[in-house]
C-alpha cells in the first residue's frame, strides 16, 4: 500500500522538546511503515523529505495528484488536533484523498 507520511515540528510531546518531538515521530513512522509494507510516496517532485511537515502544503500536492493513495501516516491524533480544529473544511478534503488515516499510537 502506498502511504504520505507526516510529521508534526511544532508539537512537543510527552514532555520532549520540539526537535525530540521530531526524531520520535519520525523513528516511530518509520518503523510503522517497515512493519506493516507500506511505501511511502512523495507527491512532488521538489519535496526534500520523504514525509510532510505542513498539510496546507500536503493539501496542495494532492489537488494536483490522481494517484490512489491508501493512507496517511502520522504519529497520534494530537499532532493533527490543532490543524484539524482550526480548519476542519480543509481536513475532510485531506482525509478524502486516503483510504485511511493510521495513528502510529492510538
Amino acid at each position: 500500500m502506498n502511504g504520505i507520511l507526516f510529521i508534526n515540528n511544532r508539537i512537543e510531546l510527552n514532555g520532549l522538546s520540539r526537535e525530540e518531538s521530531f526524531h520520535l515521530q519520525k523513528e516511530s513512522l518509520i518503523h510503522f511503515i517497515d512493519q506493516h509494507h507500506i511505501k511511502a510516496v512523495t507527491l512532488n517532485p521538489f519535496q526534500l523529505n520523504s514525509h510532510y511537515t505542513i498539510l496546507h502544503a500536503l493539501y496542495y500536492d494532492l489537488k494536483g495528484t490522481s494517484q490512489p493513495i491508501g493512507c496517511l501516516a502520522c504519529y497520534s491524533p494530537a499532532v493533527l488536533d490543532d490543524f484539524i480544529n482550526t480548519y476542519p473544511a480543509r481536513w475532510l478534503i485531506i482525509k478524502s484523498y486516503f483510504g485511511k488515516v493510521l495513528p502510529v499510537c492510538p
